[in-house]
């Protein structure tokens, strides 16, 4: 893929993250009083029109209501922003696996869980489980570890947050955190970790091994949960997305950006 290149800095490669959208079968649909769908719409054509990515990657959580055509929602909703940036997904805790590869089955959309530029290695791992709560498999964490290109700077990105970040959510974050650090911590080229889930922009630094590996968590498309309730519930604050420029020397920089308010119709 080509790179883009700063005059003061070294070559980078930009991602755009967007997460939890809890799309309805119908396009008014309110998810906790906003549109969730016009969000969405409103959050791509921001991406599209402010920003250079050479990769969408979305993190999960397409649909509120389960139904086959929120999904067809999300499509549509990427053909109206006429789209055409490389788009790569993973499923939240909301989704079901075989949906999401039968309606995001052509361009842009790309079914592979591995991005590589000249200098990174982007995995997207998936956390889904049974339940709400995030479970990263044995399997997966060790085709996690054989899949890494120790030559490249990691960047690993999942639904489920890894570390707790202090609100309600935390009842369905991931299970097996401590299985999930072990492994992370064995990879020296590992420089971050990005999830959705959580309905926030966080940044959280690893206590286990020795490098403080950051969490980043990317806020929704739909709605940003009020931290101070025991249940979901939206804040106010407008949809959101995460913007992570990967340079070439393993620095990241990324910074979450918002809609001024919310669609309420």
């Amino acid at each position: 893929m080509p790179l883009t290149t700063h005059p003061a800095l070294p070559a980078e490669f930009t991602i755009a993250q967007i997460s939890d959208c809890h799309l309805f079968s119908k396009k008014d649909g309110l998810h906790y009083g906003a549109n969730v769908y016009q969000n969405l719409v409103s959050v791509l054509q921001t991406i599209k029109t402010q920003f250079q990515v050479q990769v969408i990657v979305f993190t999960g959580d397409i649909t509120q209501d389960h139904s086959e055509v929120s999904y067809q929602r999300f499509v549509q909703a990427v053909s109206e922003c006429k789209i055409t940036t490389p788009f790569y997904y993973l499923a939240g805790n909301h989704d079901e696996h075989e949906l999401l590869d039968k309606h995001l089955s052509v361009a842009p959309f790309n079914k592979n869980k591995i991005i590589s530029d000249d200098y990174w290695q982007i995995t997207l791992l998936n956390s889904k489980s049974e339940t709400p709560k995030g479970f990263v498999a044995a399997s997966e964490l060790l085709a996690l570890e054989n899949n890494i290109d120790n030559s490249k700077y990691q960047l690993i990105m999942m639904h489920h947050h890894p570390l707790d970040v202090g609100y309600f959510i935390d009842r369905h974050g991931l299970e097996n955190q401590r299985q999930f650090w072990q492994t992370i911590d064995k990879q020296h080229t590992v420089k971050a970790i990005a999830c959705g889930h959580v309905h926030q922009a966080m940044t959280i630094y690893s206590k286990s091994g020795t490098k403080g590996i950051p969490l980043y968590t990317c806020p929704a498309t739909s709605i940003q949960f009020d931290k101070n309730k025991d249940s979901g519930s939206s804040n106010g604050q407008g949809g959101g997305f995460r913007i992570f420029s990967l340079y070439a020397n393993g620095q990241i920089a990324t910074n979450s950006h918002f809609l001024a308010e919310n669609i309420n119709e």
